[in-house]
């Protein structure tokens, strides 16, 4: 196998540097990458992929790409047309938001120089939509999440193909995150379900501490569900997935009505239905029913509070809790590619290296636990602190290589954890083995927003047994906060 190591001491560099506190290092990101959310928080809701076809009208307003050209100080949902205007006036009256609409006849783009290209957003709303994305357009998405844009994905129950073109939005959200260019590996931890759920009023799980369900618009109880869907959750592919409403009966990984998520540096949210953003007014001869004030829901809050949360407007969602103030948007870890060698980690001997023997993901460097064949453990940590009100996300990328023949029994094993400064483990991220070995790099995420305010260190041990190598390649981490 490629992993196995003839020799430990492959670098001529000294040891690895010991206790290097990290207090808040340059942003890396590329030059289109979303500037931290601040006020307003700018919104673009997409109207380039059929959300008015058939029945549907899914937008803010008919003056597009800016809203405000219809009305540009709208008290009632009325003031502007859509099916959406009720999302798009509550919004603007609040003067935290700059709201535009992506027009029929464009496509998405990120890293360009239009209006509305993602790079001048901090969440892209998906309201239902009814044709695929293009092979740019998902790239745009993903890169734009990957860098600290919001997604709001809502979908509608499967056969709702609007346009008849044989896509309805359950496959195409699982196009995006099946069939793209940046990260196909299930990078939001959660598939959407090819259901037609009549009916229902599908309930909040008990957190107060989340601000999507607790958040400045209200708190959420219920949802509406009439025709649509749910989604199925993979915590294993992306430990940041939450489910936060969930169908009657069902808990858990299934049945998720409305789920949050983090990639990379960004935020994601799921709806599975878009009755419950029908605000029952609408361009003239289209069918609505008012899903967005249903008594028997809190449709708006829900809506509301997450359109804030994903905009960076709060600290704490797909994965809990963290501060509550202004966070300037950071990544933390010095020398997070290790392209500067032997250096701001505290590691085994050895574990830094650019070997050839091991493919980097990106560069020349990477870091290498086991993969000797023999009895060994093998550490890489770095502390940081999180400053006091920032949501913040560990992001690292993993490649597993074994020479193990079993497909039940984790012979070698690597953890990823959070210590205090006393060196106390706070949290077992996850642990993985031999059984999950594959070819190439797949991206991992955590939330550690429960940690703003305090120095933590973040560690990685493995640890091989006594024969068959398991060689754990770590490469691109980040602990990215807004």
């Amino acid at each position: 196998m490629l992993g196995f190591r003839r020799s430990r001491h492959r670098l001529t560099t000294a040891a690895a540097v010991f206790g290097l506190l990290v207090a808040g290092a340059a942003v890396q990101a590329s030059a289109a990458a979303p500037a931290a959310a601040a006020t307003p928080h700018r919104i673009l809701f997409d109207n380039a992929h059929a959300e008015t076809a058939g029945n549907a009208d899914w937008i803010i307003s008919t003056s597009q790409p800016d809203p405000l050209g219809q009305d540009s100080s709208p008290s009632a949902e009325t003031d502007w047309t859509g099916a959406l205007s009720s999302w798009g006036v509550a919004l603007q009256k609040t003067g935290d938001y700059s709201l535009k609409t992506l027009p029929s006849g464009s496509s998405l783009a990120y890293g360009g120089s239009t209006a509305t290209d993602l790079s001048n957003f901090d969440t892209l709303v998906l309201p239902e939509p009814n044709t695929l994305f293009t092979t740019a357009e998902k790239t745009a998405i993903m890169t734009f999440v990957k860098n600290g844009g919001g997604l709001f994905m809502i979908s509608d129950h499967t056969g709702a193909d609007r346009n008849n073109d044989g896509y309805d939005a359950v496959k195409i959200l699982n196009d995006l995150m099946t069939n793209n260019s940046v990260d196909s590996t299930d990078p939001f931890g959660f598939s959407v379900d090819s259901l037609n759920i009549t009916s229902g009023y599908p309930a909040a799980i008990s957190d107060s501490t989340n601000a999507v369900l607790h958040g400045s618009f209200g708190t959420v109880t219920k949802s509406l569900i009439a025709n649509g869907t749910t989604a199925t959750l993979n915590p294993a592919d992306n430990s940041a997935v939450k489910g936060l409403l969930y169908r009657s009966g069902y808990s858990g990984n299934t049945g998720a009505f409305f789920a949050t998520s983090t990639f990379g540096s960004g935020r994601v949210a799921f709806w599975g239905d878009s009755s419950p953003i029908d605000d029952g007014t609408g361009q003239s001869g289209n069918t609505l029913y008012d899903g967005w004030n249903d008594t028997g829901a809190t449709n708006a809050a829900l809506a509301l509070n997450a359109t804030e949360w994903l905009a960076g407007g709060s600290s704490s969602g797909g994965g809990g809790g963290g501060g509550g103030g202004t966070c300037t948007a950071a990544q933390l870890l010095a020398n997070p590619g290790f392209e500067s060698g032997n250096t701001s980690w505290t590691a085994t001997s050895g574990v830094i290296t650019n070997s050839s023997s091991e493919a980097a993901r990106t560069g020349s460097y990477k870091a290498w636990l086991n993969g000797y064949g023999s009895a060994n453990t093998d550490t890489l940590s770095q502390s940081v602190t999180i400053p006091s009100g920032c949501a913040a996300t560990l992001n690292f990328y993993l490649h597993v290589d074994t020479a193990e023949t079993t497909t039940t029994t984790a012979y070698d094993t690597l953890k990823a954890q959070v210590l205090n400064s006393s060196g106390t483990v706070l949290s077992t991220l996850a642990t993985y083995s031999n059984l999950n070995a594959a070819s190439g790099y797949t991206l991992r995420s955590f939330d550690l927003s429960s940690y703003a305010g305090q120095t933590v260190t973040v560690k990685f041990t493995g640890t091989e047994g006594s024969t068959l190598q398991t060689s754990f390649v770590l490469d691109d981490t980040a602990l990215n906060v807004s």
